[in-house]
């Protein structure tokens, strides 16, 4: 009987209906032996010793895995194919006492009968060169975390946490929120014209572009006005028509950011819960009419886009039968990997085109199916043949004055004809047919006012797109990174938006002050570099931690020394209702909040009601105030609830509408955009613009 031992049971358990009667297949739980959670583990006067321990709690598993493998003739460790699987197979090569001269290490990228007994004819020794990139990172983080968190505890309040990853992705956050309040709102001006053609049958918009070949920017109403007067009267001709062919390719199938990001944007899924739905897809689920445990999807934590040559030829069958010969590519495509991506990994893909989603309907859950969509149809469409798209480009000339259209008509669809790719498809002009020299009738001219827009907020898709582009953490330390940040009450999400606590703010300028490495850009994705060296064999792991330690270890005395304490909590004003003690003002993982002084004897805890001043309720005359929902999203209420009900997700205005007379309301932008003003009633269209604040 050989032994084979997995991180989790649902993967054990579709592997062991591969494997037969002659494997027993038992799952570790993730990993059993790490660093100690109550010290620091890694001794500093001994070139950095890590002190391993197992888990607390996961002795007996250890106990029963040492158990099985002295019966076993033969064990096996098939935990994941990354740089963390490979440390929990080698912790516990050690724990068990495995002989390091036999190959005991089986890895794949999917978990299907073929792909199983393929690995297991093939098993390897560990890769100790990967193994010490997992060390390092794990010390790096840990020396990160447990020297700089205490300072936080003693400097600012406790339950804080610094990280190696966490703190440079809440100050891309910051950034971005500096950015915003820095930014000025600058008003500029666009000329639109509608002209009827030669036949009067069709008309065609186009843009004011300039005069005498330059091009014209208005900043203000009353220059429009000058040029209006000039344009109206003449007469205008087609200047010039010209149309291109363009070809629109593909994109690659996911990787763990892609596929993060795209869902986020198209299924509203956060990152965490996207890779919780990855995982159930890729260690099995019972499928068919025999309910047989099989694995969906390919491995999930991977930046690369290689796809094997059985899964390529497998698709390019199905789109030949599906679609036709048209639809298929002379030869298979070939996508670009990413700098230091692993490319013995393969991208996210069905492990079968053939388990299509409409054949998987009753077997996975409505989130399960969703994603599971998502997956197949980028894998299929990235195996089909380019769309080809006509482009058009036309300069109306009247005088000295010029204005220009475009538009585009997709002549093949190509992979679009299945894969509605929304960045291909956008919402142009379609051109009616145009000849140079074809005269033009103006008919109407219309001048729009614009605002410059700041940059907008981060979602879930573009942070997890930043932390991917500037090579801050690696698949694996996405989702982890953002739910760390939420839990710590750094951040709160708002309309899908990131918005930065004071608390994070905090932090952030703390650490810009007393270690700047930590915080920076791209000290951090040079480290990501070095991790990537040491699994090469380029680098030695001690020497990359020695390097970070040294400068590092003299930053923390000096700030020791020199970080003042700040206080975030005030006095409320008020006395606790249930024993009398101060009411503080603090801040929590949905900002401030009120807490007895007591604690942790008294728990009292409310959350402040802050006055919108000049706003009354349009109900009971009361003034309006800022609450959260149980979720963390901002509502406005009645400051006289329970005995009055009135409640809005819209923050309501001191004005009242001009055509109705009901309350207005602002309207937040989309993703952080301009805010508007309407009506709170639903059945009146009064619409303004917000004034800048």
């Amino acid at each position: 009987m050989n032994l084979v031992i997995v991180e989790s049971p649902a993967k054990a358990k579709t592997i062991q209906k591969f494997l037969g009667r002659n494997y027993q297949v038992k799952a570790s739980m993730g990993h059993l032996v790490d660093l100690p959670k109550s010290q620091l583990g890694v001794d500093l006067e001994n070139d950095f010793k890590p002190r391993y321990i197992t888990i607390r709690g996961k002795g007996k598993i250890l106990q029963e895995l040492r158990g099985a493998a002295r019966k076993a003739g033969r064990v096996y460790l098939a935990s994941d194919m990354d740089r963390e699987g490979e440390a929990i197979s080698w912790h516990l090569s050690n724990s068990l006492g495995i002989n390091n001269g036999e190959p005991c290490r089986v890895v794949f990228n999917e978990i299907t009968k073929e792909a199983i007994k393929n690995a297991f004819a093939r098993p390897r020794h560990l890769d100790v060169d990967r193994v010490d990139a997992q060390q390092a990172r794990r010390i790096l983080d840990r020396l990160v975390g447990y020297l700089i968190s205490p300072l936080l505890w003693e400097k600012v309040q406790k339950g804080l946490s610094a990280g190696r990853v966490q703190s440079v992705a809440l100050r891309l956050i910051c950034d971005r929120e500096a950015e915003i309040s820095a930014f000025k709102e600058e008003e500029y001006w666009t000329i639109e014209g509608k002209f009827r053609t030669a036949g009067g049958k069709e008309t065609v918009k186009a843009r004011f572009f300039g005069r005498a070949g330059s091009r014209m920017h208005f900043s203000d109403e009353a220059e429009v006005r000058e040029i209006l007067e000039g344009l109206r009267g003449g007469s205008y001709t087609v200047a010039r028509v010209q149309v291109k062919e363009r070809r629109r390719s593909p994109s690659p199938p996911f990787t763990t950011s892609t596929l993060q990001q795209d869902a986020a944007r198209r299924l509203g899924f956060t990152a965490k819960k996207t890779m919780m739905l990855a995982q159930q897809l890729y260690e099995g689920l019972e499928v068919g009419e025999r309910k047989e445990s099989t694995g969906l999807i390919t491995y999930l934590r991977t930046d690369a886009t290689r796809v094997s040559p059985t899964a390529r030829e497998e698709a390019r069958l199905y789109i030949a039968e599906q679609f036709g010969k048209d639809y298929l590519p002379l030869r298979p495509p070939v996508y670009a990997g990413k700098k230091g991506a692993q490319e013995a990994h393969e991208a996210i893909r069905p492990t079968s085109v053939l388990r299509t989603p409409l054949s998987m309907q009753k077997s996975l859950s409505r989130d399960q199916l969703r994603l599971y969509y998502l997956i197949w149809e980028r894998f299929l469409a990235s195996q089909m043949t380019p769309a080809l798209l006509e482009q058009v480009r036309v300069n109306i000339q009247g005088g000295e004055y010029t204005f220009k259209a475009s538009g585009s008509t997709i002549k093949f669809p190509g992979f679009l004809t299945f894969y509605k790719d929304e960045t291909v498809i956008k919402k142009e002009e379609i051109l009616p047919p145009l000849q140079e020299g074809e005269p033009l009738q103006l008919l109407d001219l219309e001048p729009l006012q614009h605002f410059t827009q700041p940059p907008l907020r981060y979602t879930e898709a573009t942070l997890v797109k930043a932390m991917e582009n500037k090579g801050i953490g690696r698949p694996s330390t996405y989702a982890p990174t953002i739910e760390t940040l939420k839990g710590r009450g750094y951040v709160v999400k708002e309309e899908k938006v990131f918005k930065p606590t004071a608390l994070g703010f905090i932090v952030v300028e703390l650490l810009k002050d007393f270690f700047p490495e930590i915080i920076d850009v791209d000290f951090t994705a040079r480290m990501e570099d070095s991790l990537d060296k040491i699994e090469g064999g380029e680098i030695n792991w001690l020497d990359v931690v020695r390097n970070f330690y040294q400068p590092f270890s003299q930053r923390l005395q000096v700030a020791a020394r020199e970080m003042q304490k700040i206080t975030l909590q005030e006095e409320a004003g008020e006395a606790c209702p249930l024993c009398s003690s101060k009411l503080l003002k603090r801040m929590g993982r949905y900002g401030s909040f009120i807490a007895c002084s007591g604690f942790p004897d008294c728990r009292f805890t409310k959350k402040p009601a802050s006055t919108l001043k000049g706003v009354r309720c349009p109900l009971c005359g009361r003034e309006i105030v800022e609450r959260r929902s149980k979720k963390g999203k901002l509502f406005f209420g009645c400051g006289n609830y329970p005995r009055c009900s009135f409640v809005s997700w819209d923050m309501p205005l001191e004005r009242v509408c001009p055509l109705c007379n009901a309350y207005l309301v602002e309207k937040k932008g989309w993703r952080g955009g301009a805010s508007s003003v309407r009506c709170s009633n639903k059945d009146c269209a009064y619409q303004e613009r917000a004034a800048k604040k």
